[in-house]
């Protein structure tokens, strides 16, 4: 069993992902090929409320992590909304920060260009679903940094904590939010992880998900950092 050192924040996450059908268990493919039993599919919070509660998550995390960020950021195509649902939350606590978010096509006639929103400027927090490969992630600190921003941070909703792949396709020794925080050097803050999953389906012995708690662990255990 692992150990009990998650945040309540964290498990009211899990909880709610859950609930929401976002997070599900059986047999999944992952990107890597690797067979996974649980999928996080975040496009699944797709209707105002989820979507909502979602943001208080993120804000409520940041808010207690202290990072500091003048802006936020959202890349296409998942952060945008994340991005526009996290600035109308943070406002709701007092802190009214802009954001903006980049097309995947450069647009050719109006404002033209591929920046949207905001002027970029200042500490920019970054604000994604996941980290798979840390691609979005350079992709979005190149845009800051070539608009005049500062790269301050990376919020995600999910920490999968498993071991990266490279460009063929071979394991590797980190996990891509690893990869973030080492080498990019900037601060990852995620709602949970993986081993609040496993924590949160270990509380539930006496439910029809205790059944996914070996199996999850299991998963943990092969590709796990």
């Amino acid at each position: 069993m692992p150990n009990d050192n998650s945040t309540p924040l964290a498990q009211e996450f899990v909880s709610f992902a859950v609930q929401a059908g976002v997070l599900r268990f059986g047999e999944f493919k992952t990107k890597a090929g690797r067979l996974s039993p649980y999928f996080f599919n975040a496009g699944l919070f797709d209707d105002g409320a989820k979507l909502g509660r979602l943001a208080e998550f993120y804000a409520r995390r940041l808010i207690d992590s202290g990072l500091q960020f003048d802006m936020i950021f959202g890349p296409a195509y998942k952060g945008i909304t994340l991005a526009a649902a996290l600035s109308v939350e943070l406002a709701r606590h007092g802190r009214n920060v802009p954001f903006a978010y980049n097309r995947k096509e450069a647009k050719d006639h109006g404002e033209g260009g591929t920046l949207v929103g905001a002027k970029v400027a200042g500490r920019v927090l970054i604000v994604d679903d996941v980290i798979s490969a840390g691609t979005s992630v350079r992709e979005s600190i190149a845009m800051i940094t070539a608009a005049g921003g500062t790269p301050a941070g990376v919020a995600i909703a999910l920490d999968r904590q498993e071991r990266a792949t490279d460009a063929k396709g071979q394991e590797v020794p980190w996990s891509a939010v690893q990869y973030v925080s080492d080498e990019l050097k900037l601060p990852v803050v995620a709602i949970a992880t993986l081993q609040d999953l496993l924590q949160y389906l270990h509380a539930h012995a006496d439910t029809p998900l205790s059944a996914y708690a070996a199996p999850v662990q299991a998963y943990r255990e092969r590709y796990g950092i």
